[in-house]
C-alpha cells in the first residue's frame, strides 16, 4: 500500500518562502515521476513541479519557474518543493503525487490543469495547505 505524505504548508506573508516536504512509503515507492501540485477550491488542479526519480531531471510549470524548486533529500528521504516570492495567487492546498509509468511525451503541456493526465499520476497525498497573505 502506498502512503504520500505531506508536511510544511501554513501561513506565509507576501514575498515570503516557504519549504513543502513529501514523503512516500510502500510497495510502490520506486516510482518514475513524483511532481507537486496545488489546488483551488472550484478550480481544476495543476502540476507545477516534477522530477524523473531515475536522475532528478525536473521539469516545472511556467507560473512557478524561477521561483519554486522540486528537490531530493536523501538524507530525509524526502522530496521537497521550496517556494519563495510566495504571492496570494499562490495560496492553495499542494499535492505531492507519483506516477508508475513514463509520461506521454517529453515536455509537459503548456495548460498546468494536463499536468496530472500527462504524467500519469497514481497516487496521491492528501494535501498541505498553504496560505499567502496580501
Amino acid at each position: 500500500q502506498v502512503q504520500i505524505v505531506e508536511s510544511g504548508g501554513g501561513l506565509v506573508q507576501f514575498g515570503g518562502s516557504l519549504r513543502l516536504s513529501c514523503v512516500v512509503s510502500g510497495s510502490t515507492s520506486n516510482y518514475y515521476t513524483i511532481g507537486w501540485f496545488r489546488q483551488v477550491p472550484g478550480k481544476e488542479r495543476e502540476g507545477l513541479a516534477c522530477m524523473r526519480n531515475i536522475d532528478e531531471i525536473t521539469q516545472y510549470h511556467d507560473s512557478v519557474k524561477g521561483r519554486f524548486i522540486i528537490s531530493r533529500d536523501n538524507v530525509k528521504n524526502t522530496i521537497n518543493l521550496q517556494m519563495n516570492s510566495l504571492k496570494p495567487e499562490d495560496t492553495a492546498v499542494y499535492y505531492c503525487a507519483i506516477s508508475l509509468v513514463p509520461p506521454r511525451g517529453i515536455w509537459p503541456p503548456q495548460e498546468a490543469t494536463s499536468w496530472a493526465s500527462h504524467y500519469g499520476m497514481d497516487y496521491w497525498g492528501k494535501g498541505t495547505l498553504v496560505t499567502v497573505s496580501s
